[in-house]
């Protein structure tokens, strides 16, 4: 979340029109994340998230805000898209593509522990279980082909040995068939500070732009290489097992998601870094936003490559 697009107390007022929430009465800037502009939204009906979007192809924006409204009426705790009068989810601000959804109470716990990891991969089967049925698909968009094009366009700002690395990797994954793994939607952006954990222990779902169609593993490895890494960029035995143990609790893995585990590992944090990487050095105009570290995820890559083996153990 960040803000690309300023929206005025006046603007968000005409935005209200369309709607059945009630009078403005709070407007604030959100500065977390890199892709969307957010403001919490407060009206005299209760509390929300204005959401622009910045990038994503509207003919894309259906399968995201859907899915939100899918998984909202499955048990899961997520934001709910509200409508507007004409029935319709999505509407427009200066010019660009917009929701309203509702604002989850709640905040993200800076170091899980065992025990959140574990509740945290079973929320995630939950996703992935309750979206079985849900009648939309979107290819990930930044599979194969985006990892290898775009180690080409940032090659000139890195070092000899980062681009050895981010090459030796695309190739490794490359030689490896995914296509035998379960498929679903998967969340695609699991990371820690996009649960928000409320009073009494509930975590509820937030960030759900870079949801697609893929293996579900690949998205237990995102989860696991954020929720359960130490601060040296390895990661924590005892919380990834509880996260796994918490996921399995929901969506038992299968013998060939075992035999795969090491290259998911690799291949989320090698997505992770690549990322991070577009984020410093292809910096998009913000008014508030917060950078995230690309070096700690290229030391992760660094350790899973090194490691590769043992890491098959933690599973």
């Amino acid at each position: 979340m960040s803000v690309f697009t300023p929206v005025s107390i006046a603007e968000a007022r005409a935005l209200l029109e369309h709607y059945t929430l009630g009078e403005v009465e709070r407007l604030e800037g959100i500065a977390q994340g890199v892709e969307n502009t957010n403001y919490f939204l407060t009206t005299t009906t209760g509390e929300y998230v204005l959401t622009l979007f910045e990038h994503i192809p509207r003919a894309d924006l259906p399968f995201y805000v859907g899915l939100m409204d899918h998984l909202a009426h499955r048990e899961v705790t997520c934001p709910a898209p509200m409508r507007l009068d004409n029935g319709q989810l999505i509407a427009e601000v200066n010019g660009k593509p917009a929701c309203i959804v509702t604002k989850l109470p709640g905040a993200p716990r800076a170091r899980p522990d065992a025990h959140l990891c574990r509740r945290a991969g079973e929320i995630l089967a939950r996703i992935h279980v309750a979206a079985v049925d849900y009648d939309a698909s979107l290819d990930n968009w930044r599979g194969r082909e985006w990892r290898e094009s775009f180690a080409q366009a940032v090659k000139p700002k890195l070092s000899r040995a980062e681009n050895d690395l981010i090459a030796a990797e695309n190739r490794y994954q490359g030689i490896h068939d995914d296509t035998v793994l379960p498929r679903g939607i998967i969340h695609g952006d699991y990371f820690h500070d996009n649960v928000l954990w409320d009073d009494e222990g509930a975590g509820g779902v937030i960030d759900f732009y870079f949801a697609c169609d893929d293996a579900l593993l690949y998205d237990v490895a995102i989860g696991v290489n954020d929720w359960c890494v130490n601060p040296d960029a390895t990661l924590d035995t005892a919380r990834t097992h509880a996260f796994i143990e918490g996921y399995q609790s929901q969506r038992p893995l299968e013998p060939f998601e075992r035999d795969l585990w090491p290259v998911m590992l690799r291949r989320a944090a090698l997505r992770t870094w690549l990322g991070r990487l577009g984020y410093n050095y292809f910096p998009r105009d913000s008014h508030m936003t917060i950078p995230k570290d690309h070096e700690f995820s290229r030391r992760l890559l660094e350790h899973h490559v090194a490691h590769a083996r043992a890491l098959g153990e933690t599973l």
